[in-house]
């Protein structure tokens, strides 16, 4: 009897212990969550360049809006995510900002397409910053979901610390899970902007908002976000990843945000580069397999929409643990563009034609409408290493602004100069981004092709000594090329941008002793055999030579006590690429005129006739013995017999050519 009760009260005992594990087993739950994201479209909503009047395969959200639909389809639960710098950067971006301003209650183009697409939060870039607070608040108000900032303060008395705009959101959604359960998870979303928009747009933002570092503000609200149910925290990051660490304040700080505590994935942009990928295999830290920073997994789309960025989470839920943790992860990138075989991978949805039919009509009646003639092409594909005419005439334009702002004033008799780079210049926008205007027609297309930007012009007072310091800021944008090193070596620093190439110039000819001497004013070579003084982000290294060389104003080596007045534009003037003594202390002349009206206005005074000869203002040194090789787009062969200094190596199938400098 005894024998017979123990076999059936273990059978009891087991089955009763075989419903517990069921039960717990049956509250385990995996859930597979796709974090899809855009950043950096700068209004390229269609796949068409304004610049060049036609249709482009490179980029565009028509393109990633195919792909975004395919990475939809696959997966039972997705969210989508844009990254800022969304409404500015073409023409069509321009247009409703300034030529066609939006009237009250319209929405803007960029959020008619946006909001079809059911994003579900946006981060704020800065660029968004461009036109000012009242039209970015203006366009913010047309998205139909949230946009999140929290590093942006309004500007109040000390101690009143109130956020611009809203710090972060927690989306309530609804999942399935693999199990085929409906699961319920709390999204929290946070962004960032880098605070040198303080600098950048110093006159728009100056007394309205203060701007905090990032990294700071991540391990203060981070936290929080968890406290208040957030079941997962996605930073969205308008800022780029250094190699090296980054200090308070700076605009690069992915690296520290992924070692923020808290925060389960991170998408960024800012730098229009593409990770995960191979330029940041090498980097601390990074996973390139997976693509995560710091184990955390992190996407960064490129630009303009040539990619999506996906990232594929698995979250899991184990007994009665109400927290869900992240147990896989990997992320990747979906180009609309094979660079290699130069072809389109996905085509153009119709949708975003079709919804902003009228604007993009109302951008090409706007670009296409005539300004004058130019009796020869303007072109930068060799503007990273010659005195070329599209960076030389934005300077001239500046500078006959300035001669006409001086006049009258206390600052008549100083001499002048005007500071210009070139804002198309390839690298990592692709080797079709160059200015390419032929000899004919000049258009307003033309205009915002050589001036992307909607800067507004300054003046600067300056002595000899901090010229001197400019340009060798910006002869950082070469290597130290070894005289002793290897016979064929990179001209060009891949670091260093374009846009902070400054050449200086003054007018193209001066009088001395009552004679008018056709050279140009100020004069320099730069000497790539010594290292650079300052790295491309503006700090000062442990070389002590000096790379430009024979840098002379009117025939004689400049004075360094010397006072001179600069144009240039509201970015540099407020400190934008940390060039050494320049800020806004400097600004003698405040003007709210852009510079691509006086580039403009200078245009149509030129129409038709032909630029003044060609006279160079700075050259490359040779170095003996090394051939200084650089690449540009496959355009520039046309141009090639133009310019005996050139001297074509070798045409490759991805659209760049690798050319040579000769001495």
């Amino acid at each position: 009897m005894p024998n017979a009760i123990f076999p059936r009260a273990l059978l009891l005992a087991l089955g009763l212990s075989g419903c517990l594990l069921a039960g717990a087993q049956a509250q385990d739950s995996r859930l597979k969550l796709r974090l899809m994201q855009t950043s950096d479209l700068h209004m390229n909503l269609l796949n068409y360049d304004y610049y060049q009047d036609r249709p482009t395969e490179e980029y565009g959200l028509a393109r990633t809006l195919t792909l975004i639909q395919q990475a939809r389809g696959q997966v039972a639960n997705s969210l989508l995510f844009d990254n800022g710098d969304l409404l500015q950067g073409n023409p069509l971006g321009d247009l409703v900002a300034r030529i066609k301003p939006l009237a009250p209650g319209q929405t803007h183009p960029a959020y008619k397409v946006l909001n079809l697409l059911q994003v579900d939060a946006a981060n704020i870039g800065n660029h968004e910053f461009n036109y000012g607070l009242p039209f970015l608040r203006q366009a913010l108000s047309g998205a139909g979901f949230p946009y999140v900032n929290a590093n942006v303060m309004r500007a109040e008395a000390a101690g009143k610390a109130r956020h611009a705009f809203t710090p972060y959101v927690l989306l309530e959604r609804q999942f399935k899970d693999e199990a085929g359960k409906t699961q319920r998870l709390k999204i929290g979303v946070i962004g960032f902007v880098p605070p040198q928009i303080m600098q950048w747009d110093r006159p728009l933002l100056a007394g309205r908002v203060r701007a905090e570092d990032m990294v700071e503000t991540a391990r203060r609200l981070v936290p929080r976000m968890r406290r208040e149910g957030a079941d997962l925290v996605i930073a969205i990051a308008h800022s780029g990843f250094e190699k090296t660490p980054q200090g308070r304040l700076a605009e690069n700080t992915v690296a520290e945000l992924a070692q923020v505590p808290g925060i389960d994935a991170l998408l960024f942009g800012h730098a229009h580069a593409e990770f995960p990928g191979p330029q940041f295999a090498d980097y601390p830290g990074v996973d390139a397999q997976r693509g995560r920073i710091h184990g955390v997994p992190a996407v960064m789309p490129g630009r303009w929409g040539d990619h999506l960025g996906i990232i594929d989470l698995e979250l899991q839920r184990a007994g009665k643990s109400r927290r869900w943790t992240l147990s896989h992860s990997q992320a990747q990138l979906r180009p609309i563009f094979d660079r290699q075989t130069r072809r389109a991978l996905v085509e153009a949805d119709p949708l975003v034609a079709h919804v902003i039919a009228q604007e993009h009509a109302d951008t090409l009646a706007h670009v296409r409408a005539q300004l004058g003639l130019t009796p020869t092409p303007i072109h930068s594909y060799f503007a990273q290493v010659l005195d070329e005419a599209s960076v030389r005439i934005v300077a001239r334009a500046q500078l006959a602004y300035l001669e006409r702002a001086v006049q009258g004033t206390a600052f008549e008799g100083l001499p002048l100069l005007a500071a210009a780079a070139p804002f198309k210049a390839g690298g990592r926008q692709g080797w079709s981004h160059y200015t390419d205007i032929p000899a004919g027609p000049l258009a307003i297309k033309h205009v915002a092709d050589l001036y992307v930007y909607p800067n507004t012009l300054k003046v600067l007072k300056l002595r000899g000594s901090q010229i001197r310091e400019w340009l060798e800021m910006s002869a950082g944008q070469f290597r130290h090329i070894d005289a002793q090193g290897p016979a064929a070596q990179d001209l060009l620093a891949p670091e260093f941008r374009a846009y902070n190439f400054d050449s200086l110039r003054g007018r193209e000819s001066y009088r001395l002793n009552g004679q008018e001497l056709k050279a140009p004013e100020l004069s320099y070579e730069i000497d790539v055999s010594v290292p650079a003084r300052y790295d491309a982000e503006g700090r000062r290294s442990e070389s002590t030579a000096w790379r430009i060389r024979n840098l002379r104003f009117r025939g004689q080596p400049l004075d360094a006590q010397a006072e001179f007045l600069v144009a240039t534009n509201n970015y540099r003037a407020s400190g934008g690429g940390n060039f050494p003594g320049l800020g806004a202390s400097q600004i003698v002349i405040d003007s709210p005129d852009e510079n691509r009206q006086a580039l403009a206005s200078y245009l149509a005074q030129m129409s038709g006739k032909a630029e003044p000869p060609p006279q160079a203002a700075w050259r490359i040194l040779p170095v003996p013995g090394v051939s200084l090789r650089f690449e540009s787009g496959a355009g520039a062969q046309k141009y090639l017999p133009d310019w005996p200094q050139l001297r074509l190596l070798e045409a490759r199938g991805d659209g760049s050519l690798l050319l040579e400098l000769l001495p």
